[in-house]
Order: C-alpha cells, then sequence, then structure tokens
C-alpha cells in the first residue's frame, strides 16, 4: 500500500538525474500561428489529459486534504485530492474515483463548479468539484507512483491553507471556496 504515515522528511523523493524529454503526462507541441500582422510565429503548447481536483468536506465540516510530495515544487505539499480524469470517464465518477483512492472517502453530494485551462499555453482542461458530507469508507488505494498521507483539518484551517497558496491547484480550491459559500466578496 502506498499509503503514509511518517514524516514529511519519509516522503520526501530524491532527485536522481533530469532529460529532456518527457514522461508521458504532459508534451510539449511547437505551434506555428500566422499572427494578423502577416508575421509568424512559434509557442510551446502543453497538451495533457483532463483533471479533477476536489474541495471536500467531512460529514463534520472538516476539509480533506492530502499530503503529497510534488516534483515540479520539489516538496511535500498538503494538496487537494484528485487527478487525471480517463478517456470517456464523467468529471464526477473521476471525482469519486479520486477521492476513493487517495483518501478512503465517499462524498455524500458533489458538484462540478469550475472548469479551466491549466495555463494560456496549455490544452489540458481542469475541472473543480465540491465534495459534501464525505464519509471515511475505506482505507486509501493511491496509483503505484502516489505516495499521500490524507488528513483532516478544521474548516478555519483549511481555509487558511487553501487561501495560502501552498498547494498547486490554487485556482481549483479558490473556486471551490467560493461555490461553498466560504469566501464571500465583501461590498
Amino acid at each position: 500500500m502506498r499509503f503514509m504515515t511518517e514524516s514529511r522528511e519519509a516522503m520526501t523523493w530524491t532527485l536522481k538525474s533530469e532529460r529532456p524529454e518527457a514522461a508521458g503526462y504532459l508534451t510539449v507541441r511547437c505551434r506555428t500561428y500566422l499572427q494578423p500582422d502577416g508575421k509568424e510565429s512559434d509557442w510551446d503548447i502543453l497538451q495533457g489529459s483532463p483533471t479533477v481536483a476536489l474541495v471536500a468536506f467531512t460529514e463534520e465540516g472538516r476539509g480533506i486534504l492530502v499530503r503529497q510530495y510534488r516534483p515540479g515544487p520539489g516538496k511535500v505539499l498538503a494538496e487537494l485530492p484528485g487527478g487525471m480524469i480517463e478517456p470517456g470517464e464523467d468529471v464526477l465518477r473521476a471525482a469519486a474515483r479520486e477521492l476513493l483512492e487517495e483518501t478512503g472517502y465517499r462524498a455524500g453530494t458533489a458538484e462540478v463548479v469550475l472548469k479551466t485551462y491549466l495555463a494560456s499555453y496549455a490544452t489540458h482542461e481542469r475541472y473543480a468539484v465540491v465534495a459534501r458530507d464525505c464519509r471515511k469508507v475505506a482505507e486509501p488505494t493511491p496509483d503505484a507512483e502516489e505516495f499521500v498521507e490524507p488528513f483532516t483539518l478544521a474548516r478555519d484551517a483549511y481555509v487558511d491553507h487553501l487561501l495560502s497558496g501552498e498547494y498547486t491547484d490554487t485556482d481549483v480550491g479558490l473556486a471551490g471556496l467560493v461555490a461553498a459559500g466560504l469566501l464571500v466578496r465583501k461590498a
């Protein structure tokens, strides 16, 4: 089982080498465009499968997160549960599968609250789902390359964490907080 209960140091990966080719999650393509002024320009475009991340709350109102090493930032972060949407898979079905795999929780209700792109140079679609009344029904069963430690935070600490930006799906987290009524625009 890839479930971790040790310290953050025990979850940290060690960089052994770096090379220019892709590993398969994202592909970089060069697109050449003809601009309105008649000049051509080249753009690197990231292409990848759609993904989903969840702003999830237990029946007691605690926020659910997973500690997970992130190779880009190079450290363990407290992340939103989520992952890749399989070809032909419905967004909510993918969200339910990822929540169960990474945390062992099943949502009472779930709704898609945002669809966005990874970046302006990406085709990769990302979805935000708010899951409520989540109940622990199993132990996590993460994928082979996932080493995760699920945990919960009291609502205020959860909101503070999502507002801190110390995770990789900040836009998804903020959209989830707004949809859950935890961030209200003040006039």
